[in-house]
C-alpha cells in the first residue's frame, strides 16, 4: 500500500476529489476505447495518418466552433456519456504531455479511441491506434496507477470505473463495400472477429475493468456512403444483416463473460435498433433528413468526405447523419440518452445509468 506522504500535491487532490464522488455514488472515471464514434483528438497527433478530422468543417457547433479531432459537427458519444456521468470529457491520451507524471489526469479517466480502429490489426493499419495498442496504452496507465495508488486501492478506483468500447464499424463497412467473388457470408464474417474481441476484452478485465459499456453498431448499411452506391438509394441488406449479426454476437459474448466473471457487469447498447427507429420514424425523434450527410458534396453529399471545400447543412440537428459515415451531435446525444436511461432491446442488460450505480 502506499503511503499518502509519496503523493504529490496533484495526486492528492484527485484522490480527496474521488473520495468525494464515492460518497456521492459518483462515477470516478470513464476509460475510452474505439473508433471515430468515439475519437475526441487521438489521431490529431498521428503525424502520417490521414483519417483526421481536425478542420473545417468539423467542429462547427462544438464550443467556440473549433475542430478538435472529433468526426462530427459537435460533440460525439464520448461526451455525452461523460455528461451523462457527471464528469468530465476523458482526455486523448497522445495529447498528454507527460506520459510519466500523469497519475492525477489517468485517475479520472484517459480516451484512447481512434479514428479508424478496428477489432483487426489489420484494419486501416498505419493509419489509427490499433484497438490492441489502444489496450497496451492503457496497461501502462494500469501500471502507474497500481505504482501509484497500491494495488488494492488501484482496483477499488477500477472496480467503480465505467470502460466504454466503441467497436467493429470499420470493418463492417469494409465488408459491405467488398465486391470480392470470395467474400464470407455476413455469419461467417462476424464469426471471424468475435474471438479476437473476446481477448481484447477478457485482457481490459484482467488490468481492472469490472463496469463495461458496450456500444453496438449502428445499421452500416444506411450510412450515406453506402446508400450512394444503391442505385436506389436505399440501404444496403447486406451491410445492415452484418450489423445485426454482429450486436447478437457481442451481446452474446459479453452475456458469457458475465457468466465467467462474477463481479463483471456490462451495459450492451444495441445501437442498429435505436438509429432504424430514427430513420423509419424520422419526425417522431426530430429528424427531417435521414438518407443524406450533412457535410459533403455529390449524391447525398457522399460522393467527397467533410472537407473545406465541402458544403453543409444549415440545420445540422434535422439530419441523422454528418458526414458520409458519421452521426451528427444531435444523433449522438440521443443515443447516448437512451443508452443512459432505456431499456430493453435498446440497452440491456442495464442501462448505463443502472451500470454507473
Amino acid at each position: 500500500m502506499a503511503s499518502i506522504c509519496t503523493y504529490n500535491s496533484a495526486i492528492i487532490i484527485t484522490i480527496i476529489l474521488l473520495l468525494l464522488k464515492d460518497a456521492l455514488g459518483m462515477v470516478p472515471a470513464v476509460y475510452v476505447f474505439g473508433d471515430s464514434l468515439a475519437d475526441v483528438g487521438n489521431n490529431n497527433h498521428l503525424q502520417l495518418s490521414l483519417l483526421k478530422a481536425n478542420y473545417p468543417h468539423n467542429g462547427v457547433d462544438y464550443p467556440g466552433r473549433k475542430a478538435t479531432g472529433r468526426f462530427s459537427n459537435g460533440k460525439n458519444f464520448a461526451d455525452f456519456l461523460a455528461q451523462n456521468l457527471g464528469v468530465e470529457t476523458s482526455p486523448p491520451y497522445l495529447s498528454l504531455p507527460s506520459k510519466s507524471n500523469n497519475t492525477s489526469v489517468y485517475l479520472t479517466g484517459v480516451n484512447f479511441a481512434s479514428g479508424g480502429a478496428g477489432i483487426s490489426n489489420t484494419t486501416n493499419s498505419g493509419a489509427c491506434i490499433r484497438f490492441d495498442q489502444q489496450i497496451d496504452y492503457y496497461s501502462a496507465v494500469y501500471g502507474v496507477i497500481v505504482q501509484q495508488l497500491g494495488t488494492t486501492q488501484a482496483q477499488d478506483h477500477l472496480s467503480k470505473s465505467v470502460f466504454a468500447i466503441v467497436i467493429g464499424s470499420n470493418e463492417l463497412l469494409n465488408y459491405a463495400k467488398s465486391n470480392s467473388a470470395s467474400k464470407a457470408s455476413p455469419q461467417q464474417f462476424v464469426d471471424s472477429l468475435i474471438p479476437t474481441l473476446q481477448g481484447q476484452l477478457k485482457r481490459i478485465y484482467n488490468l481492472g475493468a469490472r463496469k463495461f459499456v458496450l456500444i453496438g453498431t449502428g445499421p452500416i448499411g444506411c450510412c450515406p456512403a453506402l446508400r450512394e452506391q444503391n442505385k436506389t438509394k436505399e440501404c444496403n441488406a447486406e451491410g445492415n444483416s452484418a450489423s445485426v449479426l454482429y450486436n447478437k454476437a457481442v451481446s452474446s459474448l459479453l452475456n458469457e463473460m458475465r457468466r465467467q466473471y462474477s463481479d463483471m457487469s456490462y451495459s450492451f447498447v444495441d445501437t442498429s435498433i435505436v438509429l432504424n427507429q430514427y430513420i423509419q420514424q424520422p419526425s417522431a425523434y426530430g429528424f427531417t433528413e435521414v438518407k443524406s450527410a450533412c457535410c459533403g458534396l455529390g449524391d447525398l453529399n457522399a460522393k467527397v468526405a467533410c472537407l473545406p471545400v465541402s458544403t453543409y447543412c444549415s440545420n445540422r440537428s434535422s439530419h441523422i447523419f454528418w458526414d458520409f459515415y458519421h452521426p451528427t451531435e444531435a444523433t449522438a446525444r440521443m443515443v447516448v440518452a437512451t443508452a443512459f436511461d432505456g431499456s430493453a432491446p435498446s440497452v440491456y442488460p442495464v442501462n448505463i445509468r443502472q451500470l454507473a450505480s
